[in-house]
């Protein structure tokens, strides 16, 4: 992980939220975020198999698939465009594509479908945004 990290609602009961202090009190955790964040990595840890079982399923059938970060590169977007080739990417996360870039990526990038966000000029996340 690269350290940054974006809010999050959850609505919990009033009996979860006590059991929830009572172990934050017994110093179990250092807080309800700590509690959340350790039973949120454990359980993703439990269902790990089937999430790298899908991330191959989904790079078999797209040539670009991702979970997290996918920062479209220069020489990436560069060399595309040398061999003729649109740019499909998909996934979970964020995509990141720089400002100075907005030419070629209009270029050649096909679609991006992302469930997440795109980091990139307006003129960018207008041409991608999901419909």
């Amino acid at each position: 992980m690269d350290g940054s990290s974006e809010k999050v609602s959850v609505n919990m009961n009033v009996g979860t939220l006590s059991q929830i202090d009572l172990l934050v009190d017994l110093g179990y955790y250092s807080n309800r975020s700590d509690f959340i964040n350790q039973s949120v990595r454990q359980a993703l840890d439990q269902k790990q198999s089937i999430i790298e079982n899908e991330t191959q399923r989904h790079r078999e059938s797209k040539a670009e698939w991702f979970i997290g970060i996918y920062v479209f590169s220069e020489d990436q977007l560069i060399s595309a465009k040398e061999k003729g080739k649109k740019i499909k990417v998909g996934g979970y996360g964020v995509v990141i594509i720089d400002e100075k870039l907005d030419d070629l990526a209009l270029e050649v990038i096909e679609s991006i479908d992302v469930k997440g966000k795109i980091i990139a000029s307006p003129r960018v996340r207008e041409r991608f945004a999901r419909k």
